[in-house]
C-alpha cells in the first residue's frame, strides 16, 4: 500500500488551506501506530499545518497499512 490515505477536516480543502499540490507532506505516523479514524497533524514543506482524518476506517485495513500492503499481510499470516 504505502499511501496513507487522508480527508480534509469539514469546511477545508486545498485552496482554502492555500495548497497547490506541488507540496511534500510529514504526517506523524507515531512509530506505525495509527489508529482507526485518527486525526493527524500534517506539514508541508512550506511550513503550512493542518489537520486530517486518516481514512482508515477498520482494524484489517490498518493491518494491512502497517504491513505495507494487503500482500504482505497475507504473506507473513500465511509463514506463522
Amino acid at each position: 500500500m504505502g499511501v496513507l490515505p487522508l480527508q480534509f477536516l469539514a469546511g477545508q480543502n486545498a485552496e482554502s488551506l492555500g495548497l497547490t499540490g506541488k507540496e511534500t507532506f510529514d504526517i506523524p505516523t507515531n512509530g506505525g501506530k495509527l489508529k482507526v479514524g485518527e486525526i493527524v497533524d500534517v506539514t508541508t514543506n512550506t511550513g503550512k499545518i493542518f489537520q486530517a482524518k486518516v481514512r482508515i476506517d477498520t482494524e484489517p485495513e490498518l493491518g494491512y497499512f502497517q504491513n505495507g500492503g494487503i500482500l504482505h499481510y497475507v504473506l507473513r499470516k500465511l509463514m506463522k
